[in-house]
């Protein structure tokens, strides 16, 4: 009888360990990351492909609009998103008081000037006219004409320039403010329109014939970056993704996939 409970003994032990061991080799940590539906979303799934090698699962939480992934990440729905630029995340921290911070770089989306009728931004004529975003937060970087040495704006605007902000116009240029959506189709009716890559995309121009001037890489408006809360920065799961994200393999994916309309800003 003691030999009986001492082999039954023996084999819970053994089924207990191997479902330990088992459990070992299965565990793999999994973190959320929120990204708007469109290249965002599209660029993520390709680093999560590349964190799987690694053993880190990403699972790609898709949005609509650009204030909820922020918030669902200051409340710990999510572990990171990647859709902003830095001066949106300042924005959202300062406006709802939370503590979200930059761990890396992601894609450059680069607002330029394109048109159908010059094919170099020191070719457009005297009195043209030129179509810039209507919105606040991109009027002032529509205005990046000044960027091209077309015209100068008055000191200290920065971003918040309207054409009201222009002091020397050399070439009289007329501005035509639009919403940002309409910015693509105008150009059948101006001499050219300062436009964000997002819409370049969705209004299907063709970045190598019709821009005529990008901004800078470094423009921070153009750098889109992947955000943390401020406390949970360096984990290590955190680290992982970003060296997914900036690898080379989502590189090549972002150069084949969009043609030099998204950039890696990395």
């Amino acid at each position: 009888m003691l030999k009986k409970l001492l082999v039954i003994a023996l084999s819970v032990v053994a089924l207990a360990a191997a479902g330990c061991g088992g459990g070992d080799k299965q565990a793999q940590t999994t973190i959320k990351v929120g990204a708007t539906a469109g290249p965002h979303a599209e660029v993520v799934e390709a680093a999560a492909k590349e964190a799987a090698k690694s053993g880190l699962k990403v699972q790609v939480v898709e949005f609509s609009d650009y204030v909820t992934p922020d918030k669902a990440l200051a409340d710990g729905e999510l572990d990171l998103v990647s859709y902003q630029h830095k001066p949106f995340l300042d924005n959202f921290n300062k406006t709802n008081k939370t503590d979200l911070v930059p761990i890396g770089n992601a894609i450059l989306m680069r607002m330029g000037i394109y048109s159908d009728k010059v094919h170099d931004v020191k070719d457009i004529s005297d009195g043209a006219t030129i179509a810039i975003p209507n919105d606040p937060t991109n009027g002032g970087r529509g205005l990046l004409l000044e960027r091209a040495g077309l015209l100068k704006l008055k000191d200290g605007v920065g971003m918040k320039a309207t054409p009201k902000d222009v002091v020397d116009n050399p070439k009289h240029l007329k501005f035509k403010e639009l919403e940002v959506a309409q910015l693509p189709r105008s150009l059948a009716d101006v001499d050219a329109a300062a436009i964000t890559m997002n819409y370049v995309m969705s209004g299907g121009l063709d970045v190598k014939k019709q821009n005529i001037f990008l901004e800078p890489k470094d423009e921070p408006l153009a750098v889109m970056i992947i955000a943390a809360r401020n406390k949970d920065k360096d984990k290590e799961a955190y680290k992982a993704f970003v060296k997914a994200y900036q690898s080379e393999a989502v590189k090549k994916f972002i150069a084949d996939k969009y043609k030099g309309t998204i950039e890696a800003a990395f």
